[in-house]
């Protein structure tokens, strides 16, 4: 299967990426229809497990989406069973320094450019029997997240790091750690000096700034500035908006009989 994120990616575009928090084949499969060109498996935030993450991707096979996690943590164990259970991208949160990213390169890709154990029991069907280990060094993407003020002081020598393929910002811890309110969609002068400058540095190196936004307007605005991956928001936020929406018409339209 063709990683359709570096395709993308190639062709100068940005990448319209969904994100899973809900447990559940049946919503993934749903969502994959939406026209997104990845899907990411939330196992950070989100209340997905391992076993909920193969459901979602089992769901979303039958569609172009290229399936991703981001991970819990910066270890090699869960990061290295999301790569043997399909997932052709890895979201690291809370990466610090470059040696943090150098550890999740190494979780990450098989010998001689990591010390990623030998076992693709579900990714294995991407390719012919044993043909996945040679190309996935080169297809699985990489994305440190970049979320901490300490992060932010790293950020070119984390940028440094082979093996990465950008960066993906968390709007709502890096503005946390500079003592602002916790949100996604910024407008702050000193942040938004911060975005400039990633995806000026992820230009020079050829690299790819991702970032989570609150919807639509806020994607728009992130691709326009630069960023080359863009999150809508979740499916949960999405359902309850829509859902809010609707209740309020309703009151709203019915004279007051609601």
């Amino acid at each position: 299967m063709a990683n359709k994120v570096k395709e993308i990616w190639k062709s100068g575009k940005a990448v319209v990426n969904a994100w899973l928090a809900i447990p559940s084949g049946f919503s993934a499969e749903m969502i994959a229809q939406c026209g997104f060109d990845s899907v990411t498996v939330d196992m950070q935030h989100g209340v997905q497990d391992y076993l909920s993450m193969v459901q979602c991707f089992q769901a979303m096979d039958k569609h172009p989406v290229t399936p991703m996690v981001r991970v819990p943590w910066n270890e090699p164990g869960i990061i290295g069973k999301v790569l043997d259970g399909g997932a052709y991208g890895v979201i690291c949160p809370m990466v610090n320094t470059p040696q943090e990213a150098r550890n999740l390169v190494s979780y990450s890709k098989y010998p001689p450019q990591g010390v990623r154990s030998n076992g693709p029991i579900r990714a294995g069907m991407y390719g012919t029997a044993g043909s996945y280990q040679k190309t996935a060094n080169a297809d699985t993407i990489l994305l440190p997240m970049m979320e901490t003020r300490t992060a932010v002081e790293n950020m070119e020598a984390i940028l440094d790091v082979e093996g990465i393929d950008g960066v993906y910002v968390g709007p709502s811890d890096l503005g946390f750690s500079y003592g602002l309110e916790p949100k996604l969609d910024r407008t702050e002068p000193e942040i938004l000096a911060i975005y400039d400058k990633i995806i000026k540095e992820c230009g020079k190196r050829g690299l790819n700034p991702g970032i989570h936004c609150s919807g639509a307007e806020g994607a728009a605005r992130a691709i326009n500035m630069g960023f080359k991956l863009v999150t809508l928001s979740n499916e949960v936020g999405m359902m309850t908006t829509y859902a809010r929406m609707q209740v309020n018409a309703t009151r709203k339209d019915s004279g007051g009989k609601a």
